[in-house]
């Protein structure tokens, strides 16, 4: 049960990310999704959305290894 929560919680920021480089992608082509008004607004919404979900995995996964001791020595920690 505790290996489906901890994917359940890296699907759903990865997801988001994919959702915000969607967002992105689209303002480049000038498809205007219908939450948003502007073209400019939507780009910050998916690049927030990216760098949130990606920093957020990044982060989940830093942690997981500094706990089984597979950093290397400078990102150990104070102990």
């Amino acid at each position: 049960m505790i290996r489906i929560i901890a994917l359940l919680i890296l699907v759903i920021p990865g997801f988001l990310a994919g959702v915000g480089i969607k967002l992105m992608r689209d303002m480049l082509f000038g498809i205007l999704q219908s939450p948003f008004p502007a073209l400019w607004m939507q780009f910050f919404a998916g690049l927030f959305l990216f760098i949130g979900g990606l920093g957020f995995v990044a982060g989940f996964i830093f942690r997981r290894d500094r706990k089984q001791n597979k950093v290397q020595p400078k990102f150990q920690g104070k102990e």
